[in-house]
């Protein structure tokens, strides 16, 4: 996993603990707001330092939940609110994200 500037992490976190709660950003809008195309910079610094933010308010293109979280980020939605949608893939479920969306 490549080292990003302090700066960079500062930023990303700051950014996705101001999500509100049944609100969601993908990775793209994350390094979008930050005026980035790195979306997969976004994802490796929450794989790394997003523990202590509401990590589970950063989610997949398309409304997918975080890769291998998708049990531990439900029970959060549901208490939140966030809308969620049954699926048949793996996860069970996506985040109706044209309903929750949050834009800064």
């Amino acid at each position: 996993m490549p080292q990003h500037p302090a700066g960079f992490v500062e930023a990303v976190l700051a950014v996705v603990d101001d999500i509100p709660p049944g609100c969601v950003a993908t990775y793209g809008d994350v390094a979008a707001i930050l005026g980035s195309r790195g979306a997969r910079a976004v994802g490796q610094v929450m794989a790394r330092y997003g523990s202590e933010v509401p990590w589970w308010r950063v989610v997949r293109a398309g409304g997918r939940p975080p890769a291998g979280h998708a049990a531990a980020a439900r029970p959060r939605y549901e208490a939140e609110g966030t809308p969620i949608v049954a699926t048949s893939d793996d996860d069970g479920y996506r985040i109706a994200i044209a309903r929750c969306r949050w834009r800064p």
